[in-house]
């Protein structure tokens, strides 16, 4: 306030009787107002209009902008207008124009404050930006904004509405153009350190999560974004005792995922039961769940506890829920909804308390809509769903999977490997692992047992299909893959082998693939009909595949009920 005190003494000196008492007290006080707010307030977007609105009452100006250079330095922007002219501030916060034009590049090379009285006549005047406003200016005031860095903008004020600019508005205006630099400058220095802030509480954060995952969910393997999310969901429902739908391909690791989840919340002391509801028949898989008493069938020679009783006080993992026939479907809702089961052969229910984990590999919303699955049971199963992503959505995970694999695999075999060939390891990553985290061990316990005792797994060790796997728009040849004719025919072409092999990687299954393309099912549908792909989703075998992937008629192999106490 010193320095703006001693510049305001220089200039009423200068004027001499020019300068009026009134209009001293007048600016005197909007300079006092304006410190206060700039020590308030640190929100440029809520500053820089107050600046601007109130400077233009004192002067009795049309309008007053600041300019401020963007980071490249070679281009001026206006943050900021205030104008008595509808529509103009909207023109002029869209505009830029060059760093060395006009009055204002003329202020930002020398330093100081300018006053043109004609700028008809000016030879720094730059008039494109009335052309572009529709505005028309005839006078101006323009001072620095100085910090320590240098100039790093202007402040202008434009047309006078009632007689013209003097020596003493320009004086004004330099003193305003100190306090408004500097303010600017905290802002914007406070702006940076809010940012960093928040930069390292994410990092923090992030590095807290990854701590807690490694911790909870150790056996849980992956450090992607994409499992970063499913870790999250696994610690909200692992505070509970909420139900848990698992979706996701085959050989993702749902089941690993459900007992971390039943490992880390409040019922890890009972017992984590499993059973995969795709591999019994449908009077045996009943039998299973809720068991049945002396007598109820042939062969039935004594009673028998179900798992749904077994499990009672822990967790019931229903793998491959997706597969139960309809009317079990019906005792599943009751079991789940009363907690009520009741044995083969008898009346009276029992009363269970078991946490339900289902998982899936269908797409459950289309087989309610095609009357396979029962509403009601989905809705019950899907309160708290967990999409679990295939390995090919999350490559970075291979290493990482491929490390856990080597080591556990090497000890129960016994046989000691020392790491992954790096050219090997190049070609985990490129394959798209259809069989996902399933088939990386299968292929690395194959590896294992091929690799030299204590040496390293090369690309010899690995199957032929992984060993040839290219990068996606490779053949395996190592070329790239070539297309003729005209744009839009390559264009086409590309498109039918893309559609084709995502049609493929999913078995023919419309619905996941149509997912993974980012598109509907029925545009899915238009671009099999165009392409003739209609033998590619009838007949997965038929329809191109990429290299190495399973033929889809292979039988997948199935397990009986695990019981495991915790």
């Amino acid at each position: 306030m010193a320095d703006e005190r001693n510049r305001s003494r220089v200039a009423r000196q200068g004027l001499g009787a020019s300068w009026r008492p009134d209009r001293a007290q007048e600016r005197f006080e909007l300079l006092l107002e304006l410190s206060r707010a700039f020590s308030a307030r640190l929100d440029l977007d809520e500053l820089l209009p107050l600046v601007l609105q109130r400077c233009k009452e004192v002067l009795g100006a049309e309008g007053c902008s600041i300019l401020l250079l963007d980071a490249s330095r070679t281009q001026l922007t206006f943050p900021a207008t205030s104008s008595v002219t509808p529509g103009v501030d909207e023109r002029l916060r869209g505009l830029s124009f060059p760093a060395s034009h006009g009055v204002a590049g003329e202020v930002l090379r020398s330093g100081n404050a300018i006053r043109v009285s004609d700028v008809g006549r000016d030879a720094h005047f730059y008039s494109e930006v009335d052309e572009l406003t529709g505005t028309r200016t005839t006078e101006m005031l323009c001072a620095p904004l100085r910090t320590h860095e240098g100039v790093t903008g202007v402040i202008e004020v434009l047309n006078c509405l009632e007689g013209s600019f003097d020596d003493e508005d320009l004086a004004f205006i330099d003193a305003l153009a100190g306090s408004v630099a500097v303010a600017i400058e905290n802002a914007r220095l406070v702006d940076h350190i809010r940012q960093s802030e928040i930069q390292l509480q994410q990092e923090v954060t992030g590095l807290r999560r990854e701590i807690v995952h490694r911790g909870r969910f150790s056996e849980v393997i992956g450090g992607s974004s994409a499992m970063q999310a499913v870790f999250s969901l696994m610690e909200s429902a692992g505070d509970s005792a909420i139900t848990v739908l698992l979706e996701g391909e085959t050989g993702v690791g749902k089941e690993v995922i459900a007992s971390a989840i039943h490992s880390n919340g409040p019922r890890s002391a009972a017992p984590f039961i499993t059973i995969n509801c795709g591999a019994l028949p449908a009077n045996l898989l009943e039998s299973e769940l809720f068991g049945f008493s002396r007598g109820a069938f042939t062969g039935a020679t004594s009673d028998k506890q179900g798992l749904f009783e077994a499990a009672d006080g822990g967790t019931l993992f229903l793998d491959e829920i997706g597969e139960t026939p309809p009317d079990l479907q019906v005792k599943l809702l009751r079991a789940l909804q009363e907690g009520e089961i009741r044995r083969i052969g008898e009346t009276r229910p029992r009363q269970v308390d078991v946490r339900v984990i289902s998982a899936t590999n269908r797409d459950l919303a289309t087989e309610v809509r095609e009357r396979r699955f029962r509403e009601d049971l989905y809705y019950r199963i899907r309160v708290f769903p967990i999409l679990v992503p295939p390995l090919r959505e999350r490559r970075e995970d291979v290493p990482l999977l491929a490390s856990f694999f080597l080591e556990r695999i090497a000890v129960r075999l016994g046989k000691p490997v020392s790491s992954i060939d790096g050219s090997a390891l190049e070609r985990l990553v490129e394959y798209g692992w259809p069989g996902n985290v399933r088939e990386l061990e299968n292929e690395l316990e194959r590896a294992i047992a091929l690799a030299p005792r204590e040496g390293r797994i090369g690309l010899d060790c690995l199957s032929e299909r992984i060993a040839e796997a290219v990068a996606p728009g490779e053949h395996a040849s190592g070329g790239s893959v070539r297309y003729e004719g005209t744009l839009r025919t390559a264009r086409r072409a590309f498109e039918r082998d893309f559609v084709a092999e995502v049609l493929a990687r999913h078995g023919g299954n419309a619905t996941r693939a149509a997912r993974e393309l980012g598109i509907s099912r029925q545009m899915l549908q238009r671009k099999i009909r165009e392409y003739g792909l209609r033998e590619a989703a009838s007949d997965p075998a038929r329809a191109p595949r990429p290299v190495g992937s399973p033929d889809p008629r292979e039988a997948a192999s199935v397990s009986p009920p695990v019981i495991r106490n915790r």
